[in-house]
């Protein structure tokens, strides 16, 4: 996404990563900011930092939530004045950098906890963009999977391989704790074996999340098919579907269920279906669109 912004933008300069995280401490500050001949043991030669090699482009913070609060001071000033002072330089040099930063912390948590600056948070909080956990957006997984497979297929100079639908229906059934990492990494990992997802899961573990596929699917869909059947079983309370269904018509009929049965409040819908209530309402703007285009 950051590379996506910078690609996007008017920027003339380079698209610049560091991971906050992977660096030491004690390095970080020679890192961003460069240092001169002599400025520490080992300096034999001067070095520009990521800042000046990203003039006029953009750096990506990566694990902001990681940087050292020693550190963080520094980030702020260097934002403040747009210049940094390399480590044993006596003056400054002016930059001109877009800063993107990311973290999988939640920042506002770590100011009250005192491990993030306050003033270094709002600072870098401008604009925010929220990227759902990949088990939120399942219907971007064919895509994904798509385009993993054309990369990494040249990458690895190998021929593509067709995924069929149940393998799609498997990849978008699991939880992705590794989220698009993790997409990834089955992607080469299928690639090199020459399995599909769901004969992969199936010799790992016995227990891959495959959804059979439905004897046949139907040409047209009637709103008076679409009623699924309430079941009890005992204090369980189940919903049994039509076996023609596509795998998106069970699932706006469940979630439509699971509103209904918490009385339309969706926040607590949410909770019961394990997502963010975001979700709830992009679906819910999808299947009203749908409807729009329908009409």
């Amino acid at each position: 996404m950051a590379r996506a912004l910078h690609q996007l933008s008017k920027r003339t300069g380079p698209f610049v990563p560091l991971n906050c995280g992977a660096i030491a401490p004690d390095l970080l500050e020679s890192e961003l900011f460069g240092h001169v001949s002599g400025a520490f043991t080992g300096a034999k030669k001067g070095r520009d930092g990521l800042f000046r090699v990203a003039n006029n482009g953009t750096l990506f913070l990566d694990e902001i939530g990681e940087m050292p609060l020693s550190m963080q001071s520094s980030l702020l000033r260097a934002l403040e004045q747009k210049a940094i002072r390399p480590v044993g330089a006596e003056r400054e040099v002016n930059v001109d950098v877009r800063i993107v930063a990311a973290t999988n912390r939640n920042l506002k948590k770590e100011v009250e906890e005192g491990r993030f600056r306050q003033d270094l948070y709002y600072r870098l909080n401008v604009l925010t963009i929220e990227l759902p956990a990949l088990r939120e957006r399942i219907e971007d997984i064919p895509a994904l999977a798509h385009h993993f497979t054309q990369q990494l297929s040249k990458d690895l100079g190998m021929k593509p391989i067709s995924w069929a639908h149940e393998d799609i229906l498997a990849m978008q059934a699991y939880q992705w704790p590794g989220n698009i990492r993790e997409l990834r990494n089955m992607m080469e990992r299928c690639i090199l074996l020459g399995k599909s997802p769901s004969e992969y899961w199936q010799e790992l573990n016995g227990d891959m999340p495959v959804i059979s596929l439905p004897d046949k699917t139907p040409t047209e869909s009637h709103s008076d098919e679409k009623q699924p059947c309430q079941c009890h079983d005992g204090e369980q309370e189940q919903y049994c579907y039509p076996v023609n269904w596509t795998l998106k018509d069970v699932e706006k009929a469940h979630i439509m269920q699971v509103v209904d049965s918490n009385e339309g409040n969706k926040s607590a819908a949410a909770r019961q279906l394990g997502v963010a209530r975001k979700t709830l309402e992009r679906k819910y703007k999808e299947w009203a669109e749908e409807s729009a285009l329908c009409e």
